[in-house]
């Protein structure tokens, strides 16, 4: 995915994840990549429909090698955009800290999902509460670097 500098990319258009997407960019992710103590990353999709390329701030844990991310939009009952987008295209881009690379994307299986998704609640016990409240099977989402 080419999300060099001469690649548009939109950002998320809610203001204060906006915010923190520019504070991350503008600072080479001295800033940004943890937000309020818990660690983010910067997710790049292509949009779906419009073909675009999308850029959302997410909480991220790590399993080896791999990030790991959850598609929880707050436990609404609708997978947020980003989903939908690397469900239609796994090709990302990621950007760790100052660390920008393409990886793969896909959603963790359900015999994965149940050792990973202890790791995420451990970084954001959030998650639970988002679990109880969604009807839908929230996903973990596995990226692996292409």
């Amino acid at each position: 995915m080419d999300t060099g500098e001469d690649a548009e990319i939109l950002d998320n258009p809610t203001d204060w994840v906006a915010r923190h997407i520019r504070s991350y960019v503008e600072s080479d992710g001295a800033k940004g990549h943890l937000y309020q103590g818990i660690p983010t990353l910067l997710l790049t999709t292509r949009g779906r429909r419009s073909g675009k390329l999308r850029r959302t701030a997410l909480i991220y844990g790590r399993d080896g090698d791999r990030y790991l991310v959850v598609a929880s939009n707050g436990g609404s009952e609708n997978h947020p955009a980003w989903y939908l987008n690397l469900a239609d295209d796994p090709h990302v881009g990621v950007q760790v800290g100052a660390e920008r690379f393409a990886a793969l994307a896909r959603t963790a299986t359900p015999e994965e999902k149940a050792g990973l998704w202890p790791v995420m609640v451990e970084v954001f016990p959030t998650y639970d509460r988002y679990r109880a409240k969604a009807s839908r099977d929230i996903p973990v989402v596995v990226l692996e670097r292409a």
